[in-house]
């Protein structure tokens, strides 16, 4: 489960870059390209990871940061390993009606299957961007048009909740405006037809709109942790 967390103000400071040496180092990279072979569409850019999360003030959270690339996932496979945390963002997108977006991973991503809402780990900046509220704002609103056709400016999207797994994993989740049902089926499979001419999967093969949370273990295969608190929240502010 994850703790949902509510801030007026987010801070991120970046630190030093995780270091893995030795037998460590062998092994993460033995299982990254084993990895890699089972889902070749599996690549090693760069990725901002997770370093530490505390509250700085009364309405201010402090996200530590570190560069890293996607290999340094594969430490999960690692008996031992200290494994980098996941930054990431999502994004609740309602209907009008109430329900929200959750879409299942395409066959061809890391997490086949998995339920979630649109987003992704958070990119590092290039250059000398700085990593914060509106570089997170405009990752999360290019994460939904990506991955569901649904094209929104980033200054749509307002940042509603904080989430820290148990695991370590911090997330910062978006509210998008409420759209009607039937333009975000037109959008999504629209986003799947242009996907498939260019003989491209998408990244998620199926979207479903959920009313309750009770819905979600009729939801088939495997969901992130955040998925259930954040929709029960997502329940009561957008289903009010």
């Amino acid at each position: 489960m994850a703790e949902l967390l509510e801030a007026g103000k987010l801070r991120l400071v970046e630190v030093a870059a995780p270091v893995v040496r030795g037998r460590t180092r062998v092994a993460m990279d033995r299982a990254w390209h084993e990895a890699v072979r089972a889902n070749p569409s599996l690549f090693d850019g760069p990725v901002a990871v997770c370093a530490g999360l505390s509250r700085e003030a009364p309405d201010t959270l402090l996200v530590s940061w570190s560069r890293a690339t996607y290999r340094y996932f594969a430490l999960r496979r690692v008996p031992g390993a200290t494994v980098p945390r996941s930054l990431f963002v999502s994004v609740v997108q309602p209907t009008e009606d109430g329900r929200v977006l959750v879409g299942r991973m395409s066959a061809s991503t890391a997490a086949p299957g998995r339920r979630q809402f649109p987003g992704g780990s958070v990119e590092p900046p290039t250059g000398d961007e700085p990593l914060d509220e509106h570089a997170l704002r405009r990752h999360a609103a290019v994460e939904l048009a990506e991955e569901t056709g649904i094209d929104l400016p980033a200054a749509d999207l307002t940042r509603c909740l904080v989430t820290h797994g148990e695991d370590g994993q911090v997330g910062v989740h978006y509210l998008a405006p409420p759209l009607p049902a039937p333009l975000i089926h037109e959008r999504f499979e629209a986003l799947v037809a242009a996907e498939t001419a260019r003989g491209r999967a998408p990244e998620f093969d199926r979207i479903t709109l959920v009313g309750s949370p009770a819905e979600l273990p009729g939801l088939a295969g495997p969901h992130v942790t955040y998925l259930e608190p954040v929709l029960r929240w997502a329940n009561r502010r957008v289903g009010s």
